[in-house]
């Protein structure tokens, strides 16, 4: 069973993790595990209050297979987590890191961002607030994840896609994670994803 760490932060956005947390254990077999900067309680921007007893020093010794780093308020502020070494080391070890909406911009901060196609809310996004990314040739404007290289991205509008690329670089059959993908998306597209 492939292990995924889901890093939350205080204001973290409630829509991005939940489909990984709800259907990666319970229906995929995932062993999902929540992390945040510092142990204690954390409060998302919808008000939900968690109490989350791992802070990020546990990621390496648990060892995932994946790393997803979820948005939240404050990746655009001075006081977001600096996690370079985290997921340089996780990916440069052959560990998948992966980040949606603000968690792109940790990985842009780290470098990750610079050699690999990748998307984001928007290119501006990650010029204004991650100084020093360099990644602007390899930035895709999708609507949906983008993976390269181990290497997963997301805009905030995308957490379906979001979770099934992360299922599938867990070892999910692809074919189970684009059928998750389609079911989720249906009411969207009209179709059931047959």
């Amino acid at each position: 069973m492939q292990k995924v760490a889901i890093i939350l932060t205080q204001g973290f956005a409630d829509w991005e993790y939940g489909l990984i947390a709800g259907a990666g254990g319970p229906f995929y077999g995932l062993d999902i595990r929540f992390f945040t900067p510092v142990p204690g309680e954390i409060r998302s921007m919808g008000g939900l209050s968690a109490a989350v007893p791992d802070g990020l020093e546990s990621i390496p010794e648990w060892g995932p297979g994946v790393i997803a780093v979820i948005g939240g308020t404050i990746w655009e502020t001075d006081d977001a987590p600096v996690l370079d070494g985290l997921l340089l080391a996780h990916h440069s070890k052959g560990g998948i890191v992966a980040g949606i909406c603000g968690g792109t911009l940790a990985l842009a901060r780290a470098g990750l961002l610079d050699d690999v196609r990748h998307t984001s809310n928007d290119a501006d996004y990650l010029h204004r607030h991650a100084p020093g990314y360099a990644g602007s040739k390899f930035f895709r404007p999708e609507p949906e994840a983008v993976t390269d290289n181990r290497v997963i991205t997301a805009p905030g509008t995308a957490p379906v896609g979001f979770a099934a690329a992360i299922f599938a670089s867990a070892g999910l059959d692809r074919d189970a994670a684009e059928t998750f993908r389609k079911m989720l998306a249906a009411e969207h597209t009209g179709t059931t994803g047959d």
